[in-house]
């Protein structure tokens, strides 16, 4: 998959390689209301992956997705089988995607370890190496704060997509989610 270089995207921190199955899967990621970044209607999701992706996959992306819609629910609708979770009852962004798809090549984080959210341009992520390459400088970083302003004044302009259904096994729906 291609990405467009004028697209608006957001990296954003993926703690644990359940997650990244419940993208792949399921296609969505989540991020608590209370953390969010302001601008969560962008293009695309690159994923920051956190040292619990081992030795060979951590403090990294690898992979990105085409955001298809936003909701606003709760950690206990997302996470069904974590109901007595301390903060079950809490707002949560859920962000559909489209397929992920994997970077040809990772993008180390250098000497930055501790990333939640980055927001940067297709351009830049298409030919970064490093964490610092996404930075966006000098007059594009004018366009992209235009952009996010824009995206934030027509977030009631995005709706949820409709998500197709297909088959899971129910062996695996039940892992992730906890949903039977």
């Amino acid at each position: 998959m291609e990405i467009e270089p004028g697209a608006l995207v957001l990296v954003a921190y993926l703690p644990s390689p359940r997650d990244l199955e419940i993208a792949r899967v399921l296609g969505w990621y989540r991020i608590p209301l209370r953390t969010a970044p302001k601008v969560v209607y962008v293009d695309y999701l690159a994923f920051y992956q956190a040292s619990a992706f081992g030795e060979e996959h951590r403090w990294r992306i690898e992979t990105f997705a085409p955001l298809r819609g936003v909701e606003l629910t709760t950690r206990a609708e997302l996470l069904r089988n974590e109901p007595d979770h301390p903060r079950a009852r809490e707002e949560y962004y859920k962000l559909q995607l489209g397929p992920l798809a994997h970077l040809p090549h990772p993008i180390q984080a250098g000497r930055w370890r501790r990333v939640t959210f980055l927001y940067t341009t297709g351009e830049l992520l298409s030919r970064a190496t490093t964490l610092n390459d996404l930075v966006v400088r000098t007059e594009e970083r004018d366009v992209l704060w235009k952009t996010l302003r824009e995206r934030a004044l027509s977030a009631g302009a995005y709706r949820a997509a409709e998500l197709p259904e297909f088959p899971l096994d129910p062996a695996i729906l039940t892992f992730l989610t906890g949903m039977k």
